[in-house]
């Protein structure tokens, strides 16, 4: 019996394009989720000239994309001993870079509504529209705490834990 098996060139970029469109649900850009698909894969760290010749992007917008993907902790620099150039790897362990997205997308998104809300519940309640809109606020700031909670305690948590909670819940 025969079967069919992809050849590596092809499995290799559908997985980068696969990833690219799965972080667009993350709230990263595609060509950056790209990258970062391609480092993660990469037995060696890579340099940005590769790293532009294997997506087939510009110099601009792979420098951006990977000082991005530096400043959410996903990539690093590394560099070689007698080499002018820079080379970047990945976190291998998905788990690690799960918790690094989820991380970062609190700080960059739950923390700034966080703030906001706690300014907004200090209206003065003069009037039942403004009492309507404090007890509406409160009501969000609840919720936004809650997840907020939330993600702090699945951030704490170690994989195996996390992992055997969830299947009990299909066992």
């Amino acid at each position: 019996m025969y079967l069919w098996c992809m050849e590596f060139a092809e499995a290799k970029a559908k997985f980068i394009q696969t990833w690219g469109t799965l972080a667009t649900q993350w709230g990263v850009n595609r060509t950056m989720a790209q990258i970062h698909a391609l480092l993660m894969i990469s037995p060696e760290p890579l340099d940005t000239d590769t790293i532009m010749a294997e997506l087939q992007i510009s110099r601009g917008n792979a420098n951006m994309n990977i000082r991005d993907l530096m400043d959410w902790g996903l990539v690093f620099k590394q560099l070689k001993a007698g080499e002018r150039r820079e080379y970047f790897y990945s976190e291998k362990d998905i788990w690690k870079v799960a918790k690094q997205v989820v991380k970062e997308r609190r700080r960059r998104e739950i923390a700034p509504v966080l703030d906001v809300l706690e300014e907004l519940k200090r209206v003065a309640p003069d009037s039942a529209e403004a009492a309507e809109f404090t007890k509406v606020i409160g009501n969000i700031s609840r919720v936004a705490h809650f997840a907020d909670s939330t993600v702090s305690a699945v951030l704490k948590t170690e994989e195996t834990w996390l992992v055997n909670q969830f299947f009990k819940i299909f066992t």
